[in-house]
Parts: structure tokens; C-alpha cells; sequence
């Protein structure tokens, strides 16, 4: 694991206390036709939001206060949250708790021996995005993309610039960016693959973008093709991330027993943090035993924002 992500995965996940939670009301204006806003716009709030409550809840803030520090007004913040994942401030923030994160483990290990193969329709993947996926041979890996052209884009989501890395054969990279900072996560993800020809193509991209964040778009009759780009061990990993329904969450220690290497559970670390199909190959539904978010090579925040507008869309409120 490299430095950032040992600094990340030291990190204490957040507590929200009630009185933080109650203040975060609903009792807000109905909602209404909110004014549209950009693509993407909306998780730089979020963001701002989750990175004041996370270093000051201690202090028990008021939703003024949130908005305040978000450069909103309570108003915005309510409708924001409505839009952008659909749950008020209060369920969403209830979302991100360590107690709510302890839940999503329940069962963890049987997650993974019940999940259903991926592509297959079933209860727990009532909201799931389907995916159909295949690893590139280990000759094709060892040679660092050697060959291998690859078409990117950056494009506007939930979880704010998104860049697509796509090969004729489908979806091969997902990473995220803040704002001024897309130049360096593409740079993280092109050193996964050193030798292979780039090629910026926003519009070839985008339609990839449109499949992986519009929830309209999510068939079991119309899978995303994916593939996966590592050695046989990371992708053994990243399958099973693939196996996890929305809207629960599996220890790293559950996933090591799942591929029969139960000892693992730092290597299947490594490997989680080295998935570079994020958000479409789960890897922010691995948990700590406790419950701990843990690192998350895009950042913690990006990590509580993704189970927070998964809970909104499996319908927690």
C-alpha cells in the first residue's frame, strides 16, 4: 500500500451524535423545481458538506452553520440533497455513520457466497448496475499496456470528474477527480498502464459515462462490458467486489475467505486499492471488520459520498 493510502486507511471513520443528525432537519420547504445546476456541480457541495461535519461534528453544528461553511443556505442544502441522491441532509448523514456502515456487514461472508452471478437479475440487485466482464490475459498485463490503445474522457458525475479509460472491448478504467485536479488522477492512471497509447476522445467516451451514472440506463439486458487489467490474484479480487449488491458491504477479511486465501486480507487490500474500475467494480463497498471505512484511493469523502447516494437509491429514507 503506498503512502497515501496508509495515511487514508489510518483515518478514524466519522461519527455523526444525534443531536449533529436531528439539526441536519427535514423540516424544510417541500421540494420544489429546484434550478437546474451543471452536471456534476452538485458533489462539490456534498463535498464541502462532508469535510466540515467530518472535522467538526464534535462541535455539534446546525444545518445554518453546515450551509454556511458549504457556502449555502439551509434551503439549498435540502433541495441538493433531495436531487442529488434522494434522501434529505438527516438520512443521508444517518448513510454515513459507522453504526449504518456496521449494518451494511451484516452477513458479510454469506454476501459472497449467496451473490449471484454478475449480469443475473435477482432481489438484491433490484438497483444494481449490471455488468458483464472479462480479464485481459496475464501476456497482455506483463507488458504495462503494450499495444494496447486506450480512449479517455472527462466527464461530469455524482462523484465529480469522472474519467472514462475505455479499450474496443469495453470499459477498462474509472477514476475521480476533484476540481484542478484531473490532470493527476489521470497521470495515477496512466502509470497503471505505462506503455499503452492514449488517446483523448470525450464523445467516444461518453456514452460509457451515460451507462455507468444514469441510473435510467442500468439493465440486466444491456450489461456494461468491463475489463479488468491485473494480475490473476487482483482480479480474483475485484471479482468478488463485483459480486456485491448496492447497499450492502463486505469485510477485506471476507473477501480474502472467498478466494480461498484466507490469510490475505492485507494483500486483498492492496489489490482493492488498486482497482481501476471504481465505483462500476465496487471497491468502496470493502469495509473494515468494525465497520471502518478505510482508505479509498480517491478519498475518504469520495468513499462516504458513494454509500450515501447508494443508500438514497435503494431507498433509505
Amino acid at each position: 500500500m503506498n503512502a497515501p493510502l496508509q495515511k487514508l486507511a489510518a483515518m478514524k471513520p466519522t461519527r455523526f451524535s444525534d443531536a449533529v443528525l436531528a439539526r441536519a432537519t427535514d423540516a424544510m420547504p417541500a421540494a420544489a423545481e429546484f434550478p437546474s445546476v451543471a452536471p456534476g456541480s452538485d458533489y462539490d457541495t456534498v463535498r464541502r458538506v462532508l469535510a466540515y461535519i467530518s472535522e467538526n461534528w464534535r462541535a455539534q453544528p446546525t444545518i445554518e452553520t453546515i450551509a454556511d461553511a458549504a457556502g449555502a443556505t439551509p434551503t439549498d442544502i435540502h433541495h441538493l440533497f433531495r436531487r442529488w441522491c434522494g434522501l434529505t441532509p438527516k438520512a443521508f448523514l444517518q448513510a454515513i455513520t459507522l453504526d449504518h456502515a456496521k449494518g451494511l456487514l451484516g452477513a458479510s461472508a454469506s454476501v459472497l457466497d449467496t451473490a449471484l452471478e454478475v449480469g443475473l437479475s435477482g432481489p438484491g440487485r433490484l438497483h444494481d448496475l449490471f455488468v458483464t466482464h472479462e480479464a485481459m490475459s496475464p501476456g497482455e498485463w506483463k507488458t504495462g499496456g503494450g499495444g494496447m490503445t486506450l480512449r479517455y474522457g472527462f466527464h461530469p458525475s455524482p462523484f465529480g470528474t469522472a474519467i472514462v479509460i475505455a479499450t474496443d472491448r469495453g470499459l477498462a478504467g474509472l477514476a475521480f477527480a476533484d476540481p484542478g485536479d484531473e490532470q493527476t488522477a489521470f497521470a495515477d492512471m496512466k502509470r497503471r498502464w505505462p506503455n499503452a497509447t492514449y488517446v483523448e476522445d470525450t464523445d467516444g467516451t461518453t456514452a460509457l459515462a451515460q451507462r455507468v451514472f444514469d441510473t435510467r440506463l442500468w439493465r440486466a439486458d444491456q450489461p456494461l462490458r468491463v475489463v479488468l487489467i491485473g494480475t490473476d490474484f487482483e482480479v480474483r479480487v475485484w471479482e468478488t467486489l463485483l459480486k456485491i449488491p448496492m447497499g450492502r458491504a463486505v469485510s477485506y477479511s471476507d473477501i480474502a475467505c472467498n478466494i480461498n486465501s484466507p490469510k490475505a486480507s492485507r494483500a486483498v487490500g492492496a489489490a482493492v486499492g488498486r482497482n481501476p474500475v471504481s465505483f462500476v467494480v465496487p471497491c468502496h463497498r470493502a469495509l473494515g471488520k468494525s465497520g471502518a471505512l478505510t482508505g479509498y484511493h480517491w478519498g475518504i469523502t469520495r468513499k462516504q459520498a458513494m454509500l450515501g447516494w447508494e443508500a438514497g437509491q435503494v431507498g433509505l429514507h
